[in-house]
């Protein structure tokens, strides 16, 4: 711990009284490191950008400078292992060791323990997941200190890759997200019907040659040997062990950086084939969008074989060619990316179109069939648990679903899917009331679960009412622009960018605003990167009053939680 308390005053320059304080553990009292989290924060923030902007002059030999310098900064380890331990909301899920709860000495061991860079990677955990389709996807999970160094590697490398990654990539980048791609769909075809090639790829984080991604990597050597043992770990299901021979483990902290890395380079090769094509990808789906159909043709062969020499290749259920506008071979116009249905429609002479040529046409980009079903289904699920429960707790458990499902779909033409939607949830709900009172009438049930308005009735107890799809607003989303990166130190645009987040409530984003973009525990603006909570000052969670709520980052809300424990909210005390 003395080199520990070494490192840290030459870092902040305070007195060590200052720096220690008594934090009570489970077993015993332990002196641990008062970090001063937003100098740590400016520190690798700073190096991040100067490895962004020397990325981007082609500065490589002072990239790996600062890279190296980032692996040994012990901001860096700290941030690392707070990210880990703290601000993941899957850090309670242990890998083949077993460890959960993570004290403050057993972190400070970590940060300690991060200054090996030789580190062995252990095996990870394979579990399994469902889909949506009903197949399940297998996911590896490391363990918590393999954690800690896969998001230390992860803050050394994305400056790097962010400064050069392609403009239509969105998946799993900071500051860009599913809206961005459905704008750049919507831009390239807004004035001109197009050829589309709908493609997945079959596999793709369990396919990637390691050969071909650790090639495209070309990093520093401590870096290179990080990765290549985290790749050739292996995997532990039900007590045995397999060998990876292929793919980066989905779970892992680095996982979805490096599946980026691995296809970064398909928008460019295929633009060089057909400069006026246009490449939209998100992780491993993406759309070839051409108003030529030959052409189309050919950027799929030289997709596949792009593919193929990163060890990958299309779907075949899931790859397609269509048009946006009219019958392809048999195939209906329009295609689902996303959640998002795409179609384009003609329109008679007097209503409103996007392109004014001799056959009108209009875009419309809406939620798709299949995920309308989806939380239809999950309304009903909930609506299915009847014994014992009040209406409150109806109201308190369709509530979230209603408005993430709205939140997402708003930058869409949802209004009238938003009108059903309302329609069909109350169906559900006269079907509740029914089960509940067989022996009522439907005025009676009406009268007792419905509380009217100034035009409508509303789902509510006087307390508390449900909330409705239409309610929602539509608001026209901006996608990001393609050289922009929040690496690049303009906090002014990113910043904006956060405060009009459609995946956020309008009541967060208001907050946001009031708050004028910065943690009210820590002081320190919000990053993109960033989990941000609603905290109730009262710690009551139904007062949802404006003047009773506060947006925090994650961490901070659980050290305020740790502090100040209430039974009222059921937080317990944190290990801080």
């Amino acid at each position: 711990m003395a080199g520990v308390g070494a490192t840290y005053r030459k870092l902040i320059g305070k007195p060590e009284a200052e720096r220690y304080t008594l934090r009570q553990t489970e077993d015993c009292t332990q002196r641990v490191p008062a970090l001063h989290w937003r100098k740590l924060e400016y520190n690798v923030a700073r190096l991040q950008r100067r490895i962004y902007r020397a990325k981007r002059c082609g500065d490589l030999k002072r990239v790996h400078n600062l890279q190296r310098f980032v692996l040994r900064s012990y901001s860096a380890r700290c941030l690392a292992v707070r990210r880990v331990t703290q601000d993941n909301r899957g850090k309670r899920t242990a890998g083949i060791d077993g460890v959960r709860n993570v004290s403050p000495a057993i972190r400070m061991h970590y940060v300690q323990h991060l200054r090996n860079l030789n580190h062995t990677s252990q095996t990870v955990r394979r579990v399994y997941i469902p889909k949506i389709n009903g197949e399940k996807r297998p996911l590896g999970i490391p363990t918590m200190l393999d954690r800690c160094y896969q998001a230390l590697v992860k803050l050394t490398l994305e400056p790097e890759w962010e400064a050069v990654f392609e403009a239509n990539s969105y998946g799993f980048r900071p500051g860009r997200s599913c809206h961005d791609a459905k704008e750049a769909i919507f831009v390239s075809i807004a004035r001109k019907p197009k050829y589309v090639l709908d493609a997945d790829i079959e596999k793709c984080f369990d396919r990637i040659s390691h050969e071909a991604l650790r090639a495209k990597l070309d990093s520093i050597p401590p870096i290179m040997r990080l990765v290549r043992a985290w790749l050739k770990s292996g995997a532990v299901e039900a007590g045995e062990f397999s060998a990876t021979e292929a793919g980066t483990p989905q779970g892992g902290v680095v996982s979805p950086l490096l599946a980026n890395i691995a296809l970064h380079g398909l928008e460019t090769h295929l633009k060089s084939i057909c400069p006026t094509a246009t490449i939209v990808r998100y992780a491993d789906d993406f759309v070839i969008l051409c108003a030529d159909l030959a052409q189309l043709q050919r950027l799929r062969e030289a997709a596949e074989q792009w593919l193929a020499e990163m060890g990958l290749r299309l779907k075949p259920s899931k790859t397609r060619i269509t048009h946006t506008l009219t019958n392809q071979e048999g195939e209906t116009p329009g295609f689902d990316f996303l959640g998002f249905t795409v179609q384009q429609m003609r329109v008679g002479k007097y209503q409103t179109y996007t392109y004014r040529g001799r056959d009108g046409f209009k875009t419309l980009i809406r939620p798709n069939w299949q995920g309308r079903i989806r939380q239809n289904r999950k309304s009903k699920a909930v609506l299915g648990k009847m014994e014992g429960k009040t209406q409150g707790w109806v109201i308190q458990n369709l509530n979230p679903q209603i408005v993430g499902w709205a939140n997402y779909y708003r930058t869409s033409v949802a209004k009238r899917i938003f009108a059903s939607m309302d329609k069909q949830l109350d169906r559900q709900l006269v079907w509740w009331t029914r089960r509940k009172h067989p022996t009522r009438g439907d005025r009676w049930r009406r009268q007792r679960y419905w509380q009217r308005e100034e035009a409508c009735s509303r789902f509510g107890n006087g307390e508390h009412k449900l909330k409705a799809y239409a309610d929602t607003k539509i608001h026209r989303h901006t996608k990001a622009q393609g050289t922009r990166s929040p690496f690049d130190g303009d906090w002014l645009y990113w910043g904006t960018r956060l405060g009009k987040d459609p995946t956020k409530p309008e009541r967060e984003t208001a907050l946001l605003k009031g708050q004028q973009g910065r943690c009210k525990f820590c002081g320190a603006l919000f990053a993109v990167s960033d989990i941000i909570e609603v905290h109730h000052k009262d710690c009551n969670r139904n007062n949802n009053a404006r003047q009773n709520l506060e947006l925090l980052h994650a961490h901070c809300h659980d050290q305020h939680h740790a502090t100040v424990p209430s039974e009222r909210c059921g937080c317990q005390p944190l290990l801080h």
